[in-house]
C-alpha cells in the first residue's frame, strides 16, 4: 500500500458516519491496528503494562469496596440519626402540651382561689345592706372596702392616682379634658377616676384632666378689669 493510499485509508477510518457513530469497517480496521501494535511491542513490556495495569485494577476495586461500605455506614447513621430526630421532635411536642396543660391548670386554680376570696367580700357587702341603721351601714361598707383593697395586695393590684401638678406620663394616664387650675400649664389638674395596674402592668389607666395654666379666679379678675377698663372710657 502506497503513502498516499495509507492517507486516504487513515482519513476513511477516522470519519464516522453520519449518524457521528463509526462502522464496522472503522472498527474492525481500528481492531487491526491495536493487533499489529501487540504482536509488534516487546513481550516483556506487554507483561510489565498488563501488571501494571491489573494493580490499577485491583486497587481501584479496592477503593471502590472502601467506598461502598462507607457509604453503607453513612447510610445507617443518616437513618439513626433521623430516628433519633423524630424521636426528639415528638418529646417535644409533648413537653409543649404538657406544659400548655399546666399554665392552664395553674391559671384555673389561680381564678378559683380570687373568686374563693371575693365571696367573701359580697358575703360582707350584704351583711352591711341588711343593717338599719346608716352608721352600722358605713362601717360595714368600710370594712368591706379593706377586705376588697387586703385581696387586691394580695394580688399584687396597686392604684394609679396621681397628684395634682404631676407630669402627665401617657403609659398611665388617659386625658379626657384640658381646664382652668392653678397647677402648671400641661401638669395633672385633676384625677377622675383612678387606674390601676398589676405587677408593674397597667390594666386600667387613670382619667385626669390637665391644666391649662389659668385659674378660674384669674380669667374672672381679668374680666373685671375689662370691664372696668370700658366703663372708664365711656
Amino acid at each position: 500500500m502506497t503513502e498516499t493510499e495509507q492517507d486516504d485509508d487513515s482519513a476513511g477510518r477516522a470519519q464516522p458516519d453520519e449518524e457521528g457513530e463509526p462502522t464496522d469497517e472503522q472498527i474492525a480496521a481500528l481492531r487491526e491496528e491495536q493487533l499489529e501494535t501487540v504482536r509488534e511491542a516487546d513481550a516483556e513490556a506487554l507483561a510489565d503494562e498488563l501488571a501494571a495495569h491489573r494493580l490499577k485494577i485491583e486497587r481501584l476495586e479496592s477503593e471502590l469496596a472502601d467506598l461502598e461500605e462507607t457509604v453503607e455506614g453513612k447510610d445507617e447513621e443518616i437513618e439513626d440519626l433521623t430516628s433519633r430526630l423524630k424521636r426528639k421532635q415528638a418529646d417535644f411536642q409533648n413537653y409543649k402540651k404538657r406544659m400548655k396543660q399546666k399554665r392552664e391548670d395553674e391559671k384555673q386554680r389561680a381564678t378559683e382561689d380570687l373568686v374563693e376570696r371575693l365571696l367573701d367580700v359580697r358575703d360582707n357587702l350584704r351583711r352591711a345592706l341588711d343593717q338599719d341603721d346608716v352608721a352600722d351601714l358605713r362601717d360595714g361598707v368600710k370594712s368591706t372596702l379593706s377586705q376588697f383593697e387586703t385581696e387586691l395586695d394580695r394580688e399584687n393590684v396597686t392604684s394609679i392616682e396621681p397628684e395634682p401638678g404631676d407630669e402627665v406620663d401617657p403609659e398611665r394616664h388617659e386625658v379626657l379634658v384640658r381646664m382652668d387650675s392653678p397647677q402648671p400649664d400641661g401638669t395633672i389638674a385633676e384625677v377622675h377616676r383612678p387606674g390601676y395596674e398589676m405587677a408593674g402592668k397597667v390594666i386600667r389607666t387613670a382619667q385626669v384632666a390637665v391644666s391649662d395654666g389659668q385659674s378660674g379666679d384669674e380669667t374672672v379678675s381679668e374680666t373685671t378689669e375689662s370691664d372696668e377698663s370700658e366703663s372708664s372710657g365711656k
